[in-house]
């Protein structure tokens, strides 16, 4: 690899399928609020609504840089005015690859700096192989174990249900108007 720099971004399949998500289960919320006569109103839960989707858009634009020098995980220069910095690491910091056992029972993974600190190896990007393949040459770390935390069938799944969910939020807001 030559000094150039190589991205890696977000799987489509994970936007597309977690950013549909987000809709199903907001989206009617506000309907729901006027059927309820709820205290809040739909208004402030339309803004409520725009603005997580925004975020979650954010969290969802990651992107992975890689030369021959780094691996940096940064956002767009709006995300990173909020909330999400992102990190950068020389590859000659790092000092190993550790698998953590998530709350789930998934395993992650986290380089390990010189310094001792730990920055999250991001791992529901599209090319995850040819990154690690980049890892395991800059780092001479054994990469042959590393897999993705989720598989893409795992979110084709979730994308089926959330479409099944999406024709439930249409049912739901039509009934709101016929009722």
């Amino acid at each position: 690899m030559d000094s150039e720099n190589v991205v890696f971004r977000i799987s489509p399949i994970v936007r597309i399928t977690l950013l549909s998500l987000y809709g199903a289960l907001m989206i009617p919320l506000p309907f729901l609020a006027i059927v309820a006569d709820t205290p809040i109103s739909p208004q402030l839960l339309w803004g409520g609504i725009i603005l997580g989707g925004v975020a979650v858009y954010g969290a969802l634009s990651e992107r992975v840089v890689v030369n021959d020098r780094t691996i940096e995980v940064t956002y767009p220069a709006w995300v990173r005015l909020f909330w999400r910095r992102g990190w950068c690491l020389n590859w000659s910091q790092v000092r190993s690859l550790r698998p953590r056992t998530t709350g789930q029972g998934g395993l992650v993974y986290y380089f390990l700096s010189e310094s001792g600190e730990g920055y999250l190896l991001p791992m529901r990007i599209a090319g995850f192989g040819k990154l690690v393949a980049i890892v395991q040459q800059k780092t001479g770390i054994d990469t042959t174990d590393v897999r993705p935390l989720s598989q893409p069938w795992m979110y084709l799944i979730l994308f089926c249900c959330t479409l099944l969910l999406i024709l439930v939020d249409i049912w739901t807001i039509a009934n709101v108007f016929n009722a």
